[in-house]
């Protein structure tokens, strides 16, 4: 046996001292970067205020900042991890309630956002700007009547050009007026829902699909009203089945296009379709009292489901109906 050999360690002496090396540079790694502290569960029950709510009302469409408790669309709440950096979105309705959540959410995740609103609604819109802008995000306000077939087409043109392009379509927008009897509602009335339910979202995808690629989103608003709806919604729940049937009917045209399109079917939430008209003051003083969890949702609690059916993660959902509905409701 040569020196060497003599004096070599052995091949169990290396492995064996590379081990404790690896341990205890793991340690050392773990020290340095111990894992994040697990958030406290919240009581869903509890989470937000329950009825019985203050008396309110405001002339259609209403604002959610002047309404009591307001809203929680994520404005504080919401943390963005960058699940749609780069993608570009249109938001119907973006100044409150759902399309608010959802356009706070999607600029938060990285995407550039367009939201569509009523003139009367500017105040509560500036708001939702200036939380994107403050994300970093291209954010721009385009307001208009969505009754109007030529504007709809403007829109779409508008956000296209804004954002150099299309990738998400959230057609959130909706009239929701209570009435105890069919006999109340006018044909004026009657057409107004629908032009704005059901007429709107048709030009708008008409209007966006030359735009959107495969891996585009299509996402609809549909609610509770349209597979269980209440007898003073009479108009508004028709518009809400027919928006749940063109997600189920527009996912088979476009899914082999790579486009897919979602719905998502809230229960009650609290938005300013409820203080401006869309439930009676009896209603309105016990909103969303009736659910397992005893109280109505808050925008907020939605956001994550629009983000999951827009980002590639949902990238095999197509057709389907997400529910929030506070423990009631079928989707």
């Amino acid at each position: 046996m040569d020196t060497y050999e003599k004096n070599a360690p052995s091949r169990r002496a290396i492995v064996g001292g590379a081990g404790i090396a690896l341990a205890a540079s793991a340690g050392q790694a773990g020290a340095q970067s111990p894992p994040p502290a697990a958030a406290p569960l919240q009581d869903p029950t509890s989470k937000y205020p329950k009825p019985p709510y203050k008396k309110q009302s405001q002339p259609w469409p209403g604002l959610a900042n002047k309404m009591d408790p307001k809203p929680d669309h994520g404005e504080t709440s919401y943390k963005g991890s960058g699940r749609l950096a780069g993608r570009r979105a249109l938001i119907t309705g973006g100044d409150s309630g759902m399309g608010r959540a959802a356009a706070i959410a999607f600029a938060r995740e990285g995407a550039d956002v367009v939201i569509n609103y009523l003139p009367a609604e500017q105040s509560d819109a500036d708001e939702v700007i200036a939380l994107m802008k403050a994300a970093g995000r291209n954010a721009l306000a385009i307001p208009g009547d969505l009754r109007d077939e030529a504007f709809c087409q403007k829109l779409v043109a508008d956000a296209v050009q804004g954002l150099g392009g299309l990738d998400i379509v959230v057609s959130n927008a909706g009239r929701q007026q209570a009435h105890d009897s069919i006999l109340d509602i006018s044909t004026e009335q009657f057409d107004w829902t629908m032009k704005t339910n059901i007429y709107a979202p048709f030009w708008i995808i008409k209007a966006a699909l030359p735009h959107l690629q495969p891996g585009s989103a299509i996402i609809a608003t549909t609610s509770e009203q349209a597979y269980d709806p209440t007898p003073d919604l009479y108009d508004y729940a028709q518009t809400k089945a027919a928006t749940m049937n063109f997600v189920k009917s527009l996912a088979k045209q476009l899914g082999p296009k790579g486009i897919r399109v979602n719905g998502v079917a809230p229960g009650p939430i609290w938005t300013p379709l409820q203080v401006s008209g869309g439930a009676s003051m009896q209603k309105l003083e016990n909103f969303g009292s009736m659910t397992p969890l005893g109280r109505p949702g808050q925008p907020a609690e939605l956001a994550g489901i629009y983000v999951q059916l827009a980002s590639s993660e949902g990238s095999y959902a197509t057709g389907q109906v997400y529910g929030a509905a506070g423990g009631s409701g079928q989707p």
